[in-house]
């Protein structure tokens, strides 16, 4: 891993939180990330699930305040796009081998999405050191990834789906994990009210549950 992708993952782990953003309207993403940097939690990721995604990536791509994410990556032509765009690090639902090979030989961070032992060896494989857990709480939450975490100690984690306020703590206070993923600090609804204001207050209220889970683990 080259020391600028190292850095990238160094900086969402001690935000210690992604908020994952689903957007259909590009012109959101001003005013989105504006909420979100208010907040203390100049991070996001955009995912390619609407058609919004691209420009909304295009358009903050040139702020210095924001770690610009890319999610639900699916295959090499939409990574390649991504990062053209502007995003400094790339998500996947599971385990591509040809996505992950291509951010990993362009030197571009990648948490590829992982679910069993086998993903993990596949990671392990590729050179990967940080994964996406996923879906989460479907799987299990902390108490299955605890115990897939256990033969692969040189892996951290982002574990995402199904994640709430209220279930985010328990996850930041094992160690192996790097931050966790989550829609609920500007999910649709709230971006289609244009409820700024409310994300502003929910990144606080999520910074601070990562500041008090991380000093109850040490």
């Amino acid at each position: 891993m080259s020391a600028e992708a190292k850095s990238i993952l160094d900086r969402v782990g001690k935000l210690g939180i992604v908020p994952i953003i689903s957007i259909d309207d590009a012109a959101d993403a001003s005013p989105l990330a504006d909420a979100l940097v208010a907040g203390g939690l100049p991070l996001l990721e955009i995912t390619f699930r609407t058609e919004a995604a691209e420009a909304a990536i295009r358009s903050l791509s040139r702020r210095s305040d924001l770690l610009l994410g890319a999610g639900t990556v699916l295959n090499p032509d939409t990574a390649k796009r991504a990062v053209d765009a502007g995003a400094k690090f790339l998500v996947t639902p599971g385990f591509n081998s040809k996505t992950v090979r291509w951010a990993v030989d362009n030197g571009v961070p990648i948490l590829p999405g992982t679910s069993t032992p086998t993903d993990l060896e596949m990671a392990v494989d590729h050179g990967v050191t940080a994964v996406k857990f996923f879906p989460a709480e479907a799987l299990g939450g902390v108490k299955t990834l605890k115990v897939l975490a256990g033969p692969f100690g040189m892996m951290r984690f982002v574990p995402t789906g199904g994640i709430t306020a209220e279930a985010m703590g328990s996850y930041l206070a094992f160690p192996k994990v790097l931050a966790v993923g989550g829609s609920w600090m500007a999910g649709k609804e709230l971006l289609a009210a244009k409820r700024f204001g409310d994300v502003t207050a929910l990144a606080r209220q999520a910074l601070d549950t990562v500041r008090k889970s991380r000093g109850a683990a040490q």
